[in-house]
């Protein structure tokens, strides 16, 4: 009987490191996180995902291509969703001018029906300038982490909220201070975000993770 090799779930990687499933290393995402100091390990056991990061979380990208194709693209995200890894599951997803219509659907099935956390990307470059703050954020003194150790933050909702249009490093902190997950930063009203960085980036945050889409016009 042919011994298989054993799937990765939960290889972590070094600081400064992406593990990176082989069939993205002609990607531009890859060529992208080079330029940006992040060092790539290939591996073809990774199981669904595409990518592991240094913080012990794991990425599934889900293309415009997969998005327009139909519902493969679930089936995929339920196999990610049901896997036996300590990791926390991310999920990429394109916006974009062809997906848009489709991202409210998408939006619904990735965080409210499997729990999962979605962060959309305009495309592959986006994407890697996102993992390369996770990554590089990770290498970082983390002001938090000696406060409590009940309640750590998590570099990669810090490098989520710092790559927000209008939202800096100071505000990221601040707003990582009353929210301390991605879902919960995804659901607070404008009302709720505005006492700690003002009306702008209330609005520029609740636009962020609630993009509009052309369905239905």
């Amino acid at each position: 009987m042919e011994h298989k090799a054993p799937v990765l779930l939960n290889a972590v990687p070094p600081y400064g490191h992406v593990i990176a499933s082989e069939k993205w290393r002609n990607s531009s995402l890859i060529q992208s996180l080079k330029g940006g100091g992040v060092k790539i390990l290939f591996e073809k056991e990774l199981g669904v995902a595409d990518f592991h990061l240094p913080n012990k979380s794991c990425i599934l990208y889900v293309s415009e291509c997969d998005i327009i194709a139909g519902n493969g693209y679930k089936r995929k995200l339920v196999r990610y969703r049901n896997t036996s890894s300590s990791f926390q599951e991310l999920v990429l997803v394109e916006n974009t001018r062809l997906s848009e219509q489709y991202f409210s659907a998408v939006q619904k099935f990735v965080v409210f029906d499997l729990g999962l956390t979605l962060l959309p990307v305009s495309g592959q470059t986006e994407a890697s300038q996102l993992i390369a703050q996770i990554v590089h954020g990770e290498d970082r003194e983390n002001p938090f982490r000696r406060r409590s150790s009940s309640r750590l933050l998590d570099p990669l909702v810090l490098a989520m909220v710092h790559h927000v249009p209008g939202v800096g490093r100071v505000k990221a902190l601040a707003l990582l201070q009353q929210f301390s997950s991605i879902q919960q930063l995804c659901n607070a009203p404008p009302a709720e975000l505005e006492p700690i960085v003002g009306q702008a980036a209330a609005q520029q945050i609740h636009s962020f993770f609630h993009k509009p889409t052309t369905a239905g016009i």
